[in-house]
């Protein structure tokens, strides 16, 4: 019974999708191999049609003697002859909705908005000289502060994944300078797969660049942040991992206030999990001063002294309260060839019912 109402459903809804298209708007693009195809229908058709004239035709079958023309003239022609073509006509009745599904319809593209709980997130890991560094580990990555780094970037991203979130997430590198690795996608496995390529000690010797420049690594985030147009869209934050060691104060004429403010003024809160090991807070010179820079942004500064310092601050930024993510979805060369598939179905099924079934639907013409 439970099959029976699920199918019955499932015919409403496509008689429905049926009656809610327009053949006008519709693409068709095998409307050539189905015009071939009908075309070759009718061929063989006529040639089935020819060949049953041909066969009547023969001596002896078309002549009427006396006795034939007695019983058809005392005979009244019953009103309801006419329906035994009722068969004839259901295929006919077919083929208009066959010839359509065999053109492969569909709507070439489908644009559909949703909205999810998530965050935009630029992670920013640093790769200079000095995160080489020692720094022991029992569950993130070891062997140096950026091998526990990107781990710890890894892991965050994993818990973002394993939520009820639909995060658009960046992965930028950066030493002296900033390399964008990943731009904003909600492809978790891709940033996954990236952060593997690039946390191994064999790449983190091949990176090119082992300066140390914090402030343009901030800055290209608001860049990445722009291009995407999201400064005025809500639930943008950057993560940046980093053992801190830069003293720079100015970056193309900037200084850290304004490159800070930059992204307090779009709403782009810095959340900054220092990894020094054993490294408290102030025990690393410039911690003040980024502490200080990135609270204006409404962020936090995590002085990570060890890896339960690191997982805390992970877990803090991942609990922060839901944004909200507006996607938006294309869905190209959706098909659309069920509803006129079923209609022809239906109608040849019911033709073939009562040819068979039916015996004044036996006799054609």
């Amino acid at each position: 019974m439970e099959t029976l109402t699920t199918i019955l459903d499932r015919l409403r809804l496509t008689l429905a999708e049926l009656g809610g298209m327009s053949l006008s708007t519709l693409p068709l693009p095998r409307r050539d191999e189905t015009v071939i195809a009908l075309g070759v229908l009718a061929l063989l058709a006529l040639a089935g049609l020819l060949a049953r004239t041909v066969m009547r035709a023969r001596a002896g079958r078309s002549h009427l003697v006396l006795p034939t023309l007695l019983p058809a003239a005392i005979t009244r022609r019953s009103a309801l002859a006419p329906l035994r073509h009722a068969p004839f006509v259901l295929v006919l009745a077919g083929l208009p909705f066959f010839a359509v599904a065999l053109a492969d319809p569909h709507t070439a593209l489908v644009q559909e908005r949703a909205t999810y709980p998530g965050h935009r997130i630029a992670i920013l890991i640093d790769a200079s000289l000095s995160m080489d560094s020692s720094f022991a580990t029992d569950q993130l990555g070891w062997g140096n502060t950026f091998l526990a780094n990107a781990a710890a970037a890894e892991y965050f991203v994993r818990r973002r994944m394993e939520g009820s979130h639909r995060d658009l997430v960046s992965l930028v590198q950066f030493g002296g300078e900033a390399y964008v690795v990943t731009p904003f996608t909600n492809d978790y496995e891709n940033v996954l797969l990236s952060l593997g390529l690039i946390g191994t000690p064999e790449e983190y010797d091949r990176f090119p660049d082992h300066g140390t420049l914090i402030m343009r690594a901030i800055s290209r985030g608001v860049q990445l942040f722009r291009t995407f147009d999201f400064l005025r869209a809500q639930g943008n934050l950057m993560v940046v991992f980093s053992d801190g060691q830069d003293t720079h104060a100015v970056y193309e004429g900037q200084s850290l206030d304004d490159i800070l403010q930059e992204a307090a003024d779009n709403s782009i809160p810095v959340y900054f999990i220092r990894t020094a090991y054993d490294q408290g807070l102030g025990d690393v010179l410039p911690d003040i001063t980024w502490k200080l820079a990135v609270e204006k942004t409404g962020g936090r500064f995590y002085p990570a002294a060890d890896e339960a310092a690191i997982l805390q601050a992970v877990h803090e930024i991942d609990e922060l309260s839901a944004g909200e993510i507006e996607v938006t979805q294309y869905v190209a060369h959706q098909p659309r060839f069920p509803p006129f598939a079923l209609a022809a179905a239906g109608l040849w099924s019911l033709a073939l019912i009562l040819g068979l079934g039916v015996k004044p639907f036996r006799r054609f013409p």
